[in-house]
């Protein structure tokens, strides 16, 4: 398996994330606020409950799955070297915390449907957040979020359109961040096809029907999926079912299919191939080669405009309601 000493999560961060990012540390102090809100307010809770109420992965404790997990830590170099955990859950799911005290939760669900390889891709998928940071960002959207609302409920002074911007944008961020995850995962396990087949299981996989599954299929509906934008009525029809404004409920991740269609855009581009080469961002190295296959993060984009436009209107009622007390 491939490692890359040194990199920076600069390297494979995908642009849409690296931009929504830039707008949300754009605000005065948001950096050290954040780090100790998710520390005390998230990180050492969550860190508690894990350690009570989860199986902590060790050398004697699930000792091929913490084999796969230093492979891991080593391939994105990783530190410090996060906690993992097994939580007796069902849904196969996974996810990522903290970042003084990092920690990758994997659920006893996974371990039952993927296999060891799948379960790499998915480990270095979590990796990737920790990497790119965020789980602190996240966690601090979350709070942003439910500052807006609580002010606007509370005050009656913030409209409704600046608590809904901020949402939507808010979301969008977060599921543009699991690009980046997935760039992760690939560069470690290297193999487009393997990505693929664990997005394939995690959208309806089955050890029981595993043979009768077909990787070749499940891409072009991935296809198929895409070409649904053909008729703008569908087009509104996804951005409801991400943004369920009138219920509140807001998916966190893109469609496995979409991310299918992201990533094997990336597998195929020179920005990527770079990377295999060792032609990457280092962190905290002089002379690391920066690729710039992509376009630059300074190249605005609509979600990121959106967001930071929303944070600015936000600051400014806030402010406002300071000054009229």
């Amino acid at each position: 398996m491939p490692s890359y000493p040194g990199i920076s999560s600069e390297a494979f961060k995908h642009p849409l994330d690296r931009q929504a990012e830039q707008a949300l540390r754009s605000i005065p102090g948001f950096d050290i606020v954040a780090r100790k809100f998710v520390e005390f307010l998230y990180e050492r809770p969550q860190f508690v409950y894990l350690m009570g109420n989860a199986i902590q992965v060790g050398p004697r404790q699930y000792a091929t799955i913490y084999q796969i997990f230093r492979e891991c830590v080593r391939d994105l170099d990783i530190y410090p070297e996060p906690n993992l955990f097994i939580s007796q859950t069902p849904v196969a799911n996974a996810y990522a915390l903290g970042q003084e005290r990092p920690a990758i939760v994997l659920n006893s669900g996974l371990l039952d449907l993927l296999s060891e390889i799948e379960l790499r891709s998915v480990l270095a998928h979590e990796m990737g957040h920790i990497k790119c940071g965020h789980t602190t960002l996240n966690q601090m959207a979350r709070w942003v979020m439910g500052l807006a609302l609580g002010l606007s409920s509370a005050t009656f002074m913030i409209s409704s359109l600046v608590s809904t911007g901020l949402l939507l944008a808010f979301y969008e961020w977060l599921r543009k961040a699991e690009l980046s995850a997935d760039r992760a995962a690939l560069l470690v396990t290297d193999d487009l096809n393997l990505a693929m087949q664990t997005m394939m299981n995690l959208s309806g996989g089955s050890t029981r029907y595993a043979h009768e599954m077909s990787l070749e299929e499940f891409a072009r509906q991935a296809e198929r999926y895409r070409e649904l934008d053909q008729d703008q009525l569908n087009q509104v029809y996804k951005f409801l079912l991400y943004n369920n404004l009138s219920e509140g409920v807001f998916l966190t991740h893109p469609f496995e299919v979409e991310r299918v269609l992201y990533l094997r855009e990336w597998a195929n581009s020179e920005h990527y191939r770079q990377i295999r080469q060792g032609n990457y961002a280092s962190a905290g190295a002089e002379g690391s080669v920066e690729v710039q296959a992509e376009p630059p993060a300074s190249t605005p984009t609509p979600e990121a405009d959106a967001l930071r436009r929303q944070i600015e209107e936000l600051q400014q009622e806030i402010d406002r309601i300071k000054r009229s007390r």
